[in-house]
């Protein structure tokens, strides 16, 4: 079954990539490029250019690959930047899609993957956050998430296609190779932002309040590596190829860390001094974001294999300690 990574040249979309090639699948992976980097998709796969609010585009693709399976990576998901330009959000997150689940009905592919967000429960009242919480983004990028969400459930009613939509925490880390990694421009991530200290490209990290009702004062939040993340997409592809109904899944850890805890691991995974910087809280950051994964790993038989918070940083450390800037240039 040729399965087609649609946004696959960004982080999270590369690494599903890659681990869909080392599994032995035909992979075809399409990108606009504009936030993706061309480096970061693998030599085995077959790439085409192109943006998924161009039906005839993805019509051509469809018809020359005949796709079993579609993952889709292809939105916006800078929180900030949706605050001050939503209708960008809109116009790709939400109209894209509508315009991709057209260009399936015509084509007649049933399955798709979809990569969500955690942004969609906004500030949950229980902790960990289960699929029954209730949906209140407080931004846009949650929002275009979860109108896609509702897409997908009213194209499986009325046009029977499947699909599998993932809700996913803070995905971090890189592949052990250190070929590819977390490039992001602006970057607002946490574990880049820290490397990037570590580095001397930036002269702080600022702590966002340390005052909040937890161990240590600073937030909690639930970090995941990325090739954990990758092996969900892939089996959630496998679940719908064996029949599986449409479902929705968190992925997480089950555990979070605080922000001054990812900080003192960095130091130790970096050998280097981090200066910090404490400052006011941000307006909205809820104390604790853990998920609770149970339903991912009954269902889907999915588990974290890279959860050890100094396996991620040391991977992401080994990624941008090798690219300081990216894939515009890399010292290997």
């Amino acid at each position: 079954m040729k399965i087609f990574v649609l946004g696959g040249a960004g982080y999270i979309g590369s690494h599903t990539a890659l681990e869909l090639v080392r599994s032995g699948e035909e992979v075809i992976v399409a990108d606009n490029l504009s936030t993706g980097h061309i480096e970061a998709v693998p030599q085995e796969a077959k790439f085409y250019e192109g943006d998924l609010r161009d039906g005839k585009f993805l019509d051509d693709v469809f018809q020359s690959e005949k796709p079993g399976c579609i993952i889709h990576f292809a939105a916006y998901s800078q929180v900030g930047e949706s605050m001050t330009n939503p209708l960008k959000y809109y116009d790709n997150n939400l109209c894209g899609t509508k315009n991709l689940l057209d260009a399936m009905v015509r084509n007649g592919i049933k399955n798709i993957v979809f990569s969500s967000t955690a942004a969609v429960y906004g500030e949950p009242v229980h902790t960990p956050i289960s699929e029954g919480e209730p949906t209140l983004p407080k931004n846009p990028y949650g929002e275009t998430k979860k109108a896609m969400e509702q897409m997908f459930r009213w194209a499986a009613e009325v046009y029977g296609i499947k699909y599998v939509s993932l809700r996913y925490f803070n995905a971090c880390g890189a592949d052990s190779s250190a070929k590819i990694g977390e490039a992001h421009n602006p970057e607002s991530h946490l574990i880049p932002l820290i490397l990037q200290t570590a580095l001397g490209q930036r002269k702080s990290i600022s702590v966002f309040g340390t005052d909040y009702d937890t161990p240590d004062g600073t937030c909690i939040r639930d970090y995941i590596h990325v090739i954990d993340l990758a092996q969900a997409h892939i089996l959630a592809v496998y679940y719908l190829k064996n029949g599986g109904s449409s479902n929705v899944f968190n992925l997480g850890n089950r555990v979070g860390y605080s922000v001054s805890r990812v900080i003192e691991t960095a130091k130790k995974v970096t050998d280097r001094h981090i200066i910090v910087v404490k400052t006011d809280r941000r307006a909205g950051d809820p104390a604790r974001l853990v998920a609770s994964s149970e339903k991912a790993r009954k269902i889907l038989g999915w588990k974290t294999e890279h959860a050890s918070l100094e396996e991620i940083i040391g991977s992401a450390w080994n990624w941008h300690k090798t690219h300081p800037n990216g894939y515009a240039q890399s010292e290997i």
